[in-house]
């Protein structure tokens, strides 16, 4: 009884396995580099510009800042032997201070351009979403891989989905 249950089992493995491969095997694959379609859209290159002059505005600020703590250093190191403990003290209060402004401002600075940039790239991160979606209800894809995340094993160049992006988005 123990054997006919076991062989029973085993056949009905195997002819679920036989079921699964062949259902895998009538899906339309394709793949597609994202980041080789990102670095060609022109949208693209346009929010790099932008995130690169909005963050100008804090490192300019920051080297201003540090300027300032360099010199406030500079000034201290200088009269050090001739101030009183006294002076010193606040002195030494005012560096600390004005480095843990410069700590705080840089963490702002990092966080409000990360955030900036999210906000120029959503839409164009959409739009080729969008294009890709769209090309893989029209050509029937049931999966698109991202070959640039590594993911990928193998690929048949005739599935390569980018050229048909491209063209969904206009661009050559």
């Amino acid at each position: 009884m123990k054997k006919y249950v076991l062989t029973l089992a085993a056949c009905l493995l195997a002819s679920f396995s036989s079921f699964a491969i062949g259902e895998i095997g009538t899906q339309k694959l394709g793949y597609i580099n994202s980041q080789e379609l990102l670095s060609v859209m022109p949208e693209m290159a346009k929010a790099d510009t932008d995130l690169k002059a909005f963050a100008k505005q804090y490192q300019d600020q920051l080297e201003a800042m540090g300027k300032e703590f360099e010199k406030k250093g500079s000034d201290y190191q200088a009269g050090e032997k001739t101030m009183s403990d006294a002076v010193k003290m606040v002195k030494q209060k005012e560096l600390q201070d004005l480095e843990s402004r410069i700590r705080d401002y840089q963490q702002s600075a990092q966080d409000k351009i990360a955030k900036k940039k999210e906000e120029l790239y959503k839409p164009i991160l959409d739009k080729a979403d969008k294009a890709i979606r769209e090309v893989a209800k029209e050509k029937g894809y049931s999966y698109i891989f991202d070959a640039s995340s590594g993911m990928l094993l193998f690929a048949n160049d005739g599935d390569n989905v980018l050229p048909l992006v491209k063209a969904k988005l206009g661009i050559k």
